[in-house]
């Protein structure tokens, strides 16, 4: 990416929600981030004003709707808002992680989708695209009426690890921690050129002791592979199955890290040498845990933005 791209019709801004990472995306790009403030009144009324015309450009909003969720959500709503009476061309919704992607489906009955409801409100508020990164579940596209692009960090994980994994490709299994999440660390072993397992979990026992793994992991380097940490008990569940059945050595890996109370406390208790996860949401509460490392989606977020804005395809971002 050239560090001195400049079009004046293309302009990013940030909510306070991804600061941050916007900040490294707009630098990946070359551009700098728009003018905007957010303020909250003291009932909790918040109110937003873009400090510099944007009519007639492509606008491009950073925003992950992460903790707290709801205030994240409708400082977007009200941006989207605010765009579309400012006479922006269009309003392009960058959100690194998308809050609310589980509730997905109606698991019992009387439950709302609220997945599908979320993408209503930003449709509605007046989006014309969505860029995100390792939603949920892929299905979650169809939610919407507008384009949505998709991107996958599993390509940035198996760049990292690609030339130790190279060295002995024999000694690594990528594993998935739970069955529902097969596809996700295939995707990752297929990069690598490893095994793949799979640790079956007896949700309602949460003793390793009665979890199997479908596959031999005894004297492996073991890459457990999952999209959200949450509250952390998926992965450690899995670590403490892995080493029982004779990993050698056990990184996790995961694309969002959500980091709910108690979090960092199960996963610094599990047999974990590393945790790399990316920087999709700013402010990780815990970022003093054991072995964690952050690697960057800002290079691959800004390249989406600029194929996008030059009608470029997307799929060379799909490759290693």
């Amino acid at each position: 990416m050239g560090k001195n791209y400049f079009d004046s019709k293309l302009k990013i801004f940030s909510l306070n929600a991804s600061q941050e990472l916007a900040k490294n995306i707009a630098d990946s790009i070359g551009t700098e981030l728009g003018k905007c403030s957010v303020r909250t009144f003291s009932d909790g009324e918040v109110q937003i004003n873009i400090e510099e015309s944007v009519r007639g450009d492509h606008v491009y909003v950073i925003q992950a709707t992460s903790y707290p969720v709801n205030d994240h959500l409708l400082e977007l709503l009200i941006m989207i808002d605010a765009l579309k009476r400012a006479s922006a061309k269009s309003i392009n919704i960058v959100l690194p992680y998308y809050g609310y992607a589980r509730q997905d489906r109606t698991a019992k009955p009387r439950e709302p989708i609220t997945a599908k409801l979320i993408a209503n409100l930003l449709e509605k508020a007046g989006a014309n695209r969505v860029l995100t990164l390792d939603l949920h579940a892929v299905q979650l596209q169809g939610f919407f009426d507008i384009p949505v692009d998709n991107l996958f960090t599993m390509p940035l994980f198996a760049k990292y690890f690609q030339d130790e994994v190279q060295e002995n490709e024999e000694d690594w299994m990528v594993v998935s921690p739970k069955n529902s999440g097969v596809k996700r660390a295939r995707e990752l072993a297929t990069y690598l050129s490893t095994g793949l397992a799979i640790v079956d979990q007896e949700y309602h026992e949460k003793d390793a002791s009665k979890d199997y793994v479908i596959g031999n992991v005894s004297g492996k380097k073991c890459i457990i592979v999952d999209d959200i940490i949450n509250t952390g008990g998926t992965c450690a569940i899995a670590a403490e199955v892995l080493k029982h059945a004779g990993a050698k050595d056990i990184v996790v890996v995961a694309s969002h890290g959500v980091f709910s109370s108690g979090a960092k406390e199960k996963l610094e208790q599990a047999p974990i040498s590393k945790l790399l996860l990316t920087d999709s949401i700013d402010g990780i509460p815990d970022k003093h845990i054991r072995g964690l490392e952050i690697l960057t989606c800002s290079v691959l977020m800004g390249q989406a933005i600029r194929r996008i804005h030059e009608n470029q395809p997307m799929s060379p971002l799909f490759k290693l």
